[in-house]
């Protein structure tokens, strides 16, 4: 029996991408500054003229001066993104809208849930993604009581096996 042989596809060109993006000590230095302010590498690559996120992480590997600098960026940035909820919490703006009558009279002030909701909302994803970046930092802190019943101190108790004190005689 013969095989048909199926024929290939014409193999497609190369997807054009720009230029690799150089590293320089400028780039590098205003990319730093934006990342200590809390701004997430990706939404910065995302800007006209900066590299992809993919080559600051080859800058990284490749200039390990810049990477030491990186980290140290990226605590500054996390403190910064922590500042920022408590920010977002103090800030009570629009919390509260100010109602009227069909008359156009003002008939006291309503909380404004949706603002309120979307404020928490704010504030705990910031939270859970600095746990996620750096739960040392940021993580729930677990505490582990090691105590017997009712808060009394542990007891030990040896037992040694094959010592003819413990053994019994049938």
């Amino acid at each position: 029996m013969s095989r048909k042989k199926v024929p290939e596809k014409p193999s497609e060109p190369p997807k054009k991408r720009g230029p690799k993006s150089t590293y320089t000590e400028e780039r590098a230095a205003a990319i730093l500054e934006r990342i200590a302010l809390g701004e997430p590498l990706r939404q910065i690559c995302r800007d006209d003229g900066q590299p992809a996120w993919r080559t600051v992480y080859d800058w990284m590997m490749e200039e390990k001066d810049f990477a030491t600098r990186f980290a140290r960026a990226r605590e500054l940035g996390e403190d910064a993104i922590a500042q920022e909820c408590m920010d977002i919490a103090d800030n009570a703006t629009n919390d509260w809208m100010e109602q009227f009558d069909a008359q156009g009279e003002s008939t006291g002030w309503k909380l404004n849930g949706d603002h309120v909701q979307r404020s928490k909302l704010r504030i705990e994803t910031r939270l859970k993604l600095l746990a996620k970046w750096n739960p040392k930092k940021w993580g729930e802190k677990q505490a582990l009581e090691h105590t017997g019943a009712d808060g009394a101190a542990l007891t030990v108790q040896l037992v040694r096996f094959g010592d003819a004190d413990n053994q019994t005689s049938k």
